[in-house]
């Protein structure tokens, strides 16, 4: 999207009560009262679905056990960006565990046609300045991605010591000798000083319960293990020429089927797409980057403009910042910025939010106006019209998906009534009482986004002092220091959504939080600590200011479409028993992610580990 003014409707043309209300209708026409067991882990559907490497083989390899002084579970962005820091602090024993056989996480797993990164690219790759690296557009492709989280990786030495194709199974905390034995499916007993969880929030595919799964005898994969051996092409070549004899349908409408929808409807004889809740989806404007205005740039101007994408996306644009991004992402921030330097800016957090609210509903009749203008049948396009707040789920940008449902080839089918698919047959699939004969059945249904920890993690046992289960610490609630350690499992880190700040770039939260990570680990090694934890009660300091800060979001979220972002509408009991909605971002730091920062940065430069308690 250009920083052209976008063509929206008057505060006075748009019916907010009425839309709040047609936004409720809809959420609870979805809502489904299983939560997140109406999907299947990925140990539950293999013998139907096939979950492992397509790309490349398994290697055997001899069992190991020996010593490490780190331990980093994950490969992809969060994986790699605490290898970098702990290489930078001078941690030279380590080793990464990685399922895939290779660096990239996401990026290695998804390869399905027309992937790409829905972020600005500029924003969303860490370490641009470090690795003097161009992206080629705005939104740079997924092979393009991956290619260059494995060349970070190889710049900064993370290869020597990895462990590929290697998933772990235990964490049992070894007192005795202040290490972590770390179990691994190849019959490893890694004994770590240090071990973090960086298995990233999108690592384990996600398949919805269908009955009949096991009767389809047609093709099925899931988008995060494409199959170009069935469907023709490849991920640099995606023509996906096999498919012209075949009728395919898609499950899901989100970000992946948004990029692979388009061509799947080119090549294949015929496309169904199943959709249970439309996306939000703008114009794409993916424009080449100038190699010689990023040239020209000055050092630190990365950081700059992820402050200014964070900004624009989420706290709000100041007075008279421009916004550098331009997407769909910072559209709301960017209109209302423009409207206050006319009218005046709000005095008040309050006066904002209320101006931010009316500005999402016009917004969303904007998105909800392109489809009207795109897509030709008036009652596809009422299918695909988007009816909930703009950060209810994931937005997207696509200049081919919806033409691509003017093809007569394509037909795109509501299953919202039924929450999602009904059931498979040994031909196809069913829906409302009508059988869809079909030769492939693609699932684009996401990952264990939001769902159980240990079905996200896969890790079967997690055990802190005294045995205690991780899983059971964190049932109800997350309690941490800084998010990124929790009383009990001490030499512990994580890396994810818990308790901190989040930042618009998903990979700039996980560098802030591996600098942090890899800061306290380089002290304890420089104190010769056996183990570092939080203490109870710095533990539960930490946790009383970020609820004391937190900007209550309760209503929000509960209003919102039923999607991972919100945990499928999903509320569970805290430790008082009180049903809450449960955000995937865990409990944000509500003073702002750079607040958060700040606050890290003190903490360090205090030099003096507080609230920690360190064993010799």
């Amino acid at each position: 999207m250009s920083c052209e003014p976008t063509d929206l409707p008057a505060p006075g043309d748009v019916d907010i009560p009425a839309l709040r209300e047609r936004y409720r209708q809809e959420r609870d026409r979805r809502l489904r009262p299983e939560g997140q067991e109406q999907y299947a882990a990925a140990v539950e559907q293999e013998h139907a679905l096939d979950y492992s490497d397509p790309y490349l083989p398994r290697q055997p390899r001899p069992a190991l056990d020996d010593e490490v002084d780190v331990v980093i579970l994950g490969g992809g962005w969060a994986g790699i960006l605490v290898g970098y820091h702990m290489r930078r602090v001078g941690v030279k024993n380590l080793r990464i565990i990685e399922q895939a056989g290779d660096f990239g996480g996401v990026w290695y797993w998804n390869r399905y046609p027309g992937l790409s990164c829905d972020n600005d690219s500029l924003c969303y790759l860490p370490l641009l300045e470090e690795m003097n690296f161009c992206p080629s557009r705005k939104f740079a492709d997924g092979l393009e991605i991956r290619e260059y989280a494995q060349s970070v990786a190889k710049r900064f030495n993370l290869y020597e010591g990895a462990l590929f194709h290697t998933c772990a199974e235990s964490l049992v905390w070894d007192e005795s000798i202040k290490r972590w034995h770390v179990g691994t499916d190849r019959g490893d007993d890694l004994k770590a000083r240090f071990v973090v969880m960086a298995l990233g929030p999108i690592n384990t595919p996600k398949v919805p319960r269908v009955e009949g799964l096991d009767e389809f005898q047609g093709k099925m994969f899931h988008t995060a293990r494409w199959d170009y051996s069935y469907t023709g092409g490849s991920q640099r070549e995606p023509v996906l020429d096999k498919l012209s004899d075949k009728r395919v349908a898609i499950v899901g409408t989100g970000a992946s089927a948004i990029q692979a929808v388009p061509y799947l409807g080119k090549y294949a004889q015929h496309l169904y797409v199943l959709q249970r809740t439309a996306s939000t989806v703008d114009e794409r404007h993916n424009t080449p980057t100038d190699p010689e205005w990023l040239a020209a740039q000055k050092p630190g101007w990365q950081r700059e403009r992820q402050m200014n994408f964070h900004r624009a996306a989420i706290d709000g644009l100041m007075p008279g910042e421009v916004d550098q991004v331009c997407d769909i992402w910072t559209e709301i921030n960017r209109n209302l910025a423009a409207e206050f330097d006319k009218t005046g800016w709000p005095q008040t957090p309050e006066e904002f939010l209320a101006a931010r609210e009316v500005m999402d509903y016009r917004v969303m009749e904007r998105l909800r106006a392109r489809v009207d203008a795109v897509v030709k049948d008036k009652r596809t396009a009422e299918i695909l019209k988007p009816w909930y707040r703009h950060m209810c789920k994931r937005p997207a940008s696509s200049d081919e998906y919806y033409p691509t449902f003017n093809r007569p080839n394509v037909t795109l089918l509501d299953v919202s009534a039924t929450r999602g698919i009904e059931r498979l047959t040994k031909r196809g699939f069913i829906h409302e009482a009508n059988e869809y004969e079909i030769d492939c059945l693609i699932f684009a249904s996401g990952f264990e986004v939001s769902s159980d920890m240990r079905r996200r993690w896969g890790i079967n046992k997690i055990s802190g002092r005294d045995g205690r289960s991780l899983y059971d610490h964190w049932a109800r609630e997350f309690r941490t220091l800084h998010g990124v350690m929790t009383h009990g499992f001490p030499n512990q880190f994580y890396v994810g959504f818990f308790q901190g700040g989040f930042n618009a770039s998903t990979t700039e939260t996980f560098n802030n939080q591996g600098r942090h990570i890899a800061w306290i680990v380089s002290k304890a090694l420089e104190r010769g600590a056996a183990s570092v934890e939080p203490s109870l009660e710095a533990q539960n300091a930490y946790v009383q200011h970020v609820r004391e800060v937190a900007i209550d979001t309760t209503d929000f979220i509960r209003e919102c479409t039923p999607g991972y972002f919100n945990n499928d509408g999903q509320e569970i009991p805290d430790e008082t028993g009180r049903l809450r909605p449960r955000s995937y971002a865990g409990e944000l730091y509500g003073l702002g992610y750079y607040a958060f920062e700040k606050l890290l940065e003190d903490w360090r430069a205090n030099d003096d580990l507080a609230g920690l308690v360190i064993e010799k």
